[in-house]
């Protein structure tokens, strides 16, 4: 760690920080109108540090969850609706009808429970369908598409959980407007479902009534720029600071982070040789990342041309979370947030796949990513304390529940957090060449690839794509040799990370085109080769059909990978 690094952590303030924490512990944030007042409290905090804030008013299309019960023989079960369900204030009625799912094993898969088994059942037509797990956006559709009449999904605990049931990422166009379910939704708690699934079992009937308030909403968006000295590009570090309730694990603390850095890298703006803008969204619960996709959308160009990195902030510093697995990033920046880490803490890194999920709204767009949750509480302890899994707070199961209080929140963890994403920030900022590394990127594709082939069988050749990820592969060793020795001048480097990112994020991360956004649910590797995997369970009728789309993925893959070479080839040569 250089002198200005430790000069630059050493100036951390927990003061500042903690007391926006404790501010909004007692400000819910769910409505529009109390979420723009958290915007102004924010700027107000950040221009009494002297930072300039700039505030957009974009119009965003939120659904907000009111009143959800289930009514069951004169007996009322009280729950919470998922945003993006329909109203259903008066109630829809119909036969209970349990589909067994199972629960999470960990946050990994807490929005993947649903059995796809469970389509091939003709008994949910018309029905209310009972099902374990969140009511996510794959298990409220697939229930519709079987036509389900409305869901209930028991959660695995004794509260239930606030949550977002439609895929459509932001909000949507004229494409997307009827892609929300159509159906009401309720999750329930464990002891409640249970009671429910019984009378299922026996046969009964009941009533789900879910007030939603949809519409168009002038929502707040604070942004701080700060130029870099040497460079127009910049790091874009963000989060959202709407919530369900007062939210203090998600996100009052990742906001409070955010004033950190911004107020630290605002005092040593003339350190940086590339820019930092920060920016907290609304909108991410009640819109699917409304905030975001508005600013990825508005900014499409500037993103495309500037930025060399997005870094989310959700969830930091919460009870118990001493730890830093199952961290989401883009495999190029897996080498550099793990220095970052160990450098800022001490500690080690297990980093993951970035999932389709949070703020990460510029994957179309092209942009390498780091972070999105980051401190976790240990396996261990989990199990201790019989949670199951959950996705934010730091694993304590108060997320996304009305007791994300301020006891969820650890000043000490926070801590930790804020230096890591400070150092991580300062340091991209900073340093000669873009901490980016394809090598890693490359090598999963290959390892993608192998894995693709052996399902695929003969019904596909893939060794085109193989050969072009290799040559790749071979140019980029010499790249980093290169980048070492200090023979490449840093603008060229960094003007071709930033091409390799915008040709390779995709690749992996997406099926629709750069100023679009793919739904919120789970993208494999290389997406537009993975029916490959899913040849064998095919009907036989179908799998022709499947292999002219493999045909076709593969030409992308091909064809961004040679491409990817020749921009490499031009630096080089």
């Amino acid at each position: 760690m250089t002198d200005a690094e430790r000069r630059l952590l050493d100036a951390i303030d927990m003061n500042v920080p903690w007391e926006l924490v404790e501010t909004f512990a007692s400000r819910p944030r769910v409505h529009p109108t109390d979420v723009n007042d958290a915007a102004d409290l924010i700027a107000e905090r950040l221009r009494a540090h002297g930072v300039p804030v700039t505030m957009h008013t974009p119009t965003l299309y939120l659904t907000i969850p009111h009143h959800a019960e289930v009514r069951a023989d004169g007996a009322t079960f009280g729950g919470k609706a998922p945003a993006g369900c329909a109203d259903a204030r008066n109630g829809v009625q119909g036969p209970l009808v349990y589909v067994p799912a199972g629960f999470a094993a960990g946050s990994d898969d807490v929005f993947d429970t649903f059995d796809e088994q469970a389509a091939a059942r003709s008994d949910v037509a018309g029905k209310i369908a009972i099902t374990e797990g969140f009511a996510s956006p794959a298990t409220v559709t697939n229930l519709a598409n079987l036509g389900a009449r409305a869901v209930i999904a028991i959660n695995p605990g004794v509260d239930s959980h606030w949550g977002t049931c439609t895929s459509v990422w932001g909000t949507p166009g004229v494409d997307e407007k009827d892609g929300a379910p159509d159906i009401p939704a309720i999750n329930v708690s464990r002891p409640d479902g249970d009671d429910l699934k019984a009378r299922a079992e026996r046969g009964e009937s009941a009533t789900v009534a879910v007030t939603m308030e949809s519409g168009w909403f002038e929502s707040k968006v604070p942004e701080v720029r700060i130029e870099g000295t040497e460079s127009d590009d910049f790091i874009l570090l963000h989060g959202h600071y709407d919530s369900w309730d007062v939210g203090v694990g998600d996100n009052a603390t990742g906001d409070a982070t955010l004033l950190e850095v911004a107020r630290l890298l605002h005092a040593h703006r003339g350190e940086l040789k590339r820019g930092v803008r920060i920016a907290w969204w609304p909108g991410h619960s009640t819109g699917r990342y409304a905030g975001s996709t508005w600013y990825a959308d508005a900014f499409a160009v500037d993103l495309v041309e500037r930025c060399v990195a997005q870094v989310n902030c959700d969830s930091p510093g919460c009870r118990w979370a001493t730890e830093y697995k199952d961290v989401s990033l883009t495999s190029d920046t897996e080498t550099f947030a793990a220095k970052v880490i160990q450098d800022a803490v001490g500690q080690t890194l297990h980093a993951e796949r970035a999932h389709q999920a949070g703020d990460y709204s510029f994957n179309n767009l092209g942009l390498s990513g780091y972070f999105m949750l980051l401190s976790t509480m240990p396996d261990d302890v989990r199990a201790e304390k019989g949670y199951y899994g959950v996705g934010g707070c730091g694993g304590n199961i108060a997320w996304h529940t009305e007791h994300d209080t301020l006891e969820i929140a650890d000043r000490e963890i926070l801590e930790k957090d804020v230096r890591i994403y400070l150092l991580a920030v300062y340091r991209n900022a900073t340093a000669p060449t873009l901490p980016l590394d394809f090598r890693s990127t490359v090598r999963g594709y290959l390892d993608t690839l192998e894995r693709y082939q052996t399902a695929a069988g003969d019904a596909i050749d893939l060794v085109p794509a193989k050969d072009a990820a290799r040559a790749l592969l071979e140019r980029l060793e010499t790249l980093a040799q290169r980048i070492d020795d200090g023979t490449l001048p840093s603008a060229d480097v960094d003007g071709l990370l930033k091409r390799l990112s915008r040709k390779l994020i995709p690749l992996d991360y997406t099926t629709k085109p750069r100023f679009d956004h793919d739904p919120a649910l789970t993208i494999p590797p290389l997406p537009d080769l993975a029916d490959a995997e899913r040849l064998t369970a095919m009907p036989e009728d179908e799998r022709p059909f499947a292999t002219v789309s493999l045909l076709r993925g593969r030409n992308r893959v091909e064809a961004t990978l040679r491409s990817a070479r020749a921009a490499v080839d031009t630096v080089l040569a």
